[in-house]
């Protein structure tokens, strides 16, 4: 088995690419050891290599966060849980840790806005969030009022120096283009 590794905008976060699936649909972000373990047999493994701070879970990749030594130390424990587990055979996630059954919090937005937030969405969904997975990250619709759209960044996004500028240059101008009503774009975090 072949693992390959990209750098993400976010120095604290590098990009796994396992050569196969490691979610079907949707993504999956791990903060904690705790969490780790009760949903993710892989979130767990890779949480229990010391100096790792997070993990993020997409289609094809695992995004790994740290909070101390170099890459260069951490990159090998990483490696080979990935390939441990991939290896065995083992179940990405529990059948009961799935977020599915765990949402991150209400969207908001007021009643009359249903088509606006549609095609935010839609925007989000076919122009943002593709681009930002290659990266290592995911963009998710938390809510819309008064003319602005709160974004709720995981991933490599999370924490990422440059995250301000993809929210306000890119994110913001593209919705402002395409929804007039769009006055600003805002990062909130999960509820």
């Amino acid at each position: 088995m072949f693992i390959q590794t990209e750098v993400t905008p976010n120095p604290a976060t590098l990009k796994f690419l396992p050569g196969r699936v490691v979610l079907e649909s949707g993504t999956e972000e791990f903060l904690s050891k705790e969490d780790a373990a009760n949903r993710s047999p892989l979130a767990a493994r890779l949480m229990d290599v010391p100096g790792v701070s997070g993990v993020f879970f997409g289609y094809d990749f695992v995004t790994v966060s740290k909070d101390g030594p170099d890459w260069q130390h951490l990159k090998p424990a990483i490696l080979a849980g990935l390939m441990e587990h991939f290896m065995g055979n083992e179940p990405v996630m529990t059948v009961q840790g799935s977020s599915a059954a765990m949402p991150d919090g209400e969207e908001f937005f007021e009643a009359g806005d249903e088509g606006t937030v549609a095609t935010i969405k839609e925007l989000l969904e076919t122009r943002v969030r593709p681009a930002v997975a290659q990266d290592g990250g995911d963009i998710t619709f938390r809510g819309y009022r008064d003319g602005t759209v709160y974004l709720n960044m995981r991933g490599a996004c999370a924490g990422c120096p440059s995250s301000t500028a993809t929210l306000k240059h890119g994110i913001q101008n593209l919705l402002r283009h395409f929804v007039p009503e769009v006055e600003a774009v805002e990062a909130v975090e999960a509820a």
